[in-house]
């Protein structure tokens, strides 16, 4: 799967003159490109700034959502997320907002060996409970996160033809339409990050724990099932085991919920794993996920519910 197209021309230039027109006193700093990802251009500003603009318009509603909610939420998180400090509107021929965010120094949880990851297990427990609340009524939808399973089985199974073997496919699917078949989330809608994935873990040689969570793009409410997916994206067995024993020792989940998030799991191993040509990262990811999926259908891990 290609990253889109930009639908603008994203230049260091134009970023100063907006800076110039809307926070003459960031236009001096240094600015200096750092990524064009699927949704959004960063270039870092200064030592402890960035600058993240849509690079489409399907991405300029989702920094809207994180303009109005995360700085909210991020007031009641131990762990440090990229809440925009300014805000900047369309201007200079460039349509839509955009944000000043913080700077984090670190490497994503993805370029940490699965072995060296243990530190990451009871902190990012921490911070999914911490960010798991009830959310507002008027939090921000999203039809492909948070959602019951059933809505997105049909995706599942178009995107698991693209997975080679077709004995791996049938194994996939058995395992799929068996975790799916767990009951709902029976609470109110919790806020959820809604791609907490390794890549979006970033993590700094200065202590234990993440460094910052990153990318709240999908900002959404729903099932936190969909978050705690992460388990199997991120941990070997040992290390999920702690994950899971902190969130359960906060009570705040349903006894079902363990394999809800194996189901969105499985669906984001087979997304990234088929899908990620073009993003070495992500294939890795979408690797380890499917093979900690699997291997939980024999192990004392399996989900009882």
């Amino acid at each position: 799967m290609d990253i889109p197209e930009a639908e603008v021309d994203i230049t260091p230039g134009l970023v100063r003159r907006l800076l110039a027109d809307q926070h003459p006193d960031l236009s001096g700093l240094p600015l200096t490109p750092v990524a064009n990802g699927w949704d959004n251009t960063i270039l870092r500003l200064g030592d402890a700034l960035a600058v993240r603009l849509p690079r489409r318009e399907r991405a300029a509603e989702l920094t809207r959502n994180e303009q109005r909610w995360l700085g909210k939420i991020a007031a009641r998180l131990d762990t440090p997320v990229p809440a925009p400090v300014r805000v900047g509107r369309p201007g200079r021929g460039y349509p839509w907002h955009w944000s000043v965010v913080p700077w984090f120094e670190g490497r994503t949880a993805a370029e940490v060996p699965v072995a060296e990851r243990s530190v990451l297990a009871v902190p990012l427990a921490d911070f999914a409970v911490r960010l798991h609340v009830p959310a507002p009524a008027d939090a921000p939808a999203n039809s492909f996160r948070g959602v019951p399973l059933a809505a997105r089985a049909e995706g599942f199974h178009r995107r698991l033809e693209a997975v080679p073997h077709l004995s791996r496919r049938r194994r996939l699917a058995g395992l799929w339409d068996g975790l799916a078949a767990a009951p709902a989330w029976p609470g109110p809608p919790l806020w959820l990050h809604g791609d907490l994935h390794p890549a979006n873990l970033l993590v700094s040689p200065a202590g234990p724990g993440p460094a910052a969570v990153l990318d709240f793009g999908d900002l959404t409410a729903g099932d936190p099932a969909t978050d705690l997916a992460v388990a199997w994206m991120l941990f070997g067995p040992a290390d999920r085991a702690a994950f899971r024993a902190r969130v359960d020792a906060a009570g705040t989940v349903d006894p079902h919920v363990w394999d809800r998030a194996r189901a969105w799991a499985l669906l984001f191993g087979v997304l990234l794993a088929a899908h990620s040509d073009d993003a070495r990262t992500l294939a890795e990811i979408g690797a380890h996920t499917l093979g900690q999926v699997v291997l939980a259908e024999g192990t004392a891990e399996v989900d009882h519910g």
